[in-house]
This record gives C-alpha cells, structure tokens and sequence, in this order.
C-alpha cells in the first residue's frame, strides 16, 4: 500500500515539470517541423533546378547535415552562433539546430516524391510556357504531395525523439524534465521513464496513424 501512495504521489509531484517539459517538446516539435519543411521543399527544388550552382548547393547541404551527428548541431548553434554575434536563448538556438538538421531529411522524402512524378508533367508545362518555379509549384509538387506525406510524417516521428538531445543544451523539454524528476525520486525511477515514453507515444502514435491513414487514401486514389 506504501509503494502505491508512494508512487501517487511521486506522479503528483512531476506532472507539472512534466507538462512543462511536454509543452516545450511540442513547441521544439512544431517550430522546427515547420522551418525544416519549408527549408527542405526549398533544397529539394534546388536539388532539381536546371541551374547547376544550385543543384551543387543542394547536394552538399543534403549530403554535408545528414552525415553529421545532431549533437554537433546543436553544439554549434548553442555555443558557437553566440560567438559569432547571434543573439538568441538557448530554445530558438535548439530549435534552429533541429530545423538544419531535419530540413536535408525532409528534401530527401520531398525530392523522391519529385521523382515519382512522370517527367512528361514537367515537360508538358514547359510546352505551354511555364517557368521552372511555375513547374514545380503548380504542376509536380501537388502530384508529389500524396506520395511524399507518409514519409515526411515518418521524418517528424524521428524529429520528435529529436527533440531529447536538447536536454543536454540547457532546454528543458520532456528528456531533460525527465532527468530531474529520476533524481529527486531515485526509488521511483522506473515509474518516471514510463511516465515520459507515455507523453513520447502521446505525440508520436498519432503521428503514426496520420501517416497510415494517408498512406490507404493515397493507395485509394491510385
């Protein structure tokens, strides 16, 4: 009977750093998420543009951030960008960081929906007059869309387990609060690890079954 009042009240006194650090994990989540794919649409364009200093570009970014760990990401943009003169807290610095190093997965997920339209779409545009921005943004990237959202909710998934090595730059989101709370319950610790893989599964499961759901109707319409 003690462990159960026990491990009650243990649950009583971590929600609130809890929620704290789940709110922050959803806040990291969704702004990077979005800045990724609006960056990643971008390089995944360049990577297909007919101008050849772009499609270099597009490719070193891509190749250069994927084969980099995060933790030197973000170790860059907590410690170095300061340096340099960029003036931000240590969460808009974590959230840029996830951003850079999620964007080139992004462009990948992106450009392989790109490929995955026939190329008599784009040279069909071209006939009648449209320009290589036109092309993509009107003809191939809605065609592209329901072949590349399955996977980019998979990108979002990774991104969300992303969102713990901020923990280690000062950013207290849901990894970081889980630390303290096994610290200040070192009996409970078990109990404290659950409790956040349930807050983890709470963003991610819904995540997986969006990306199911897509992934049926996009068969459908097939």
């Amino acid at each position: 009977m003690d462990v159960i009042t026990n491990a009650i009240d243990a649950l009583v006194d971590i929600t609130p750093l809890y929620m704290e650090g789940f709110l922050l994990t959803l806040a990291l989540l969704g702004i990077a998420g979005v800045g990724a794919f609006i960056l990643g649409v971008l390089i995944a364009a360049m990577r297909i543009s007919p101008v050849p200093s772009l499609r270099v570009f597009a490719t070193v970014y891509t190749e250069l951030l994927r084969n980099i760990p995060l933790l030197l990401v973000l170790f860059f943009c907590a410690f170095v960008l300061p340096i340099l003169g960029v003036d931000l807290d240590y969460f808009l610095l974590a959230a840029l960081g996830l951003t850079l190093y999620t964007s080139p997965f992004v462009a990948e997920a992106v450009r392989s929906g790109f490929n995955g339209v026939p190329v008599g779409q784009a040279e069909a545009a071209r006939s009648i007059g449209m320009g290589f921005t036109q092309t993509v943004g009107l003809v191939i990237l809605p065609q592209a869309s329901r072949m590349v959202v399955p996977p980019l909710i998979n990108v979002f998934i990774a991104l969300t387990k992303n969102t713990s090595v901020a923990g280690a730059f000062f950013v207290n989101e849901l990894f970081k609060a889980t630390g303290a709370a096994s610290r200040d319950h070192g009996d409970l610790v078990l109990l404290t690890l659950i409790y956040a893989a349930a807050l983890y599964l709470a963003i991610t499961i819904p995540l997986g079954l969006i990306a199911g759901a897509i992934e049926k109707k996009v068969m459908v319409l097939r």
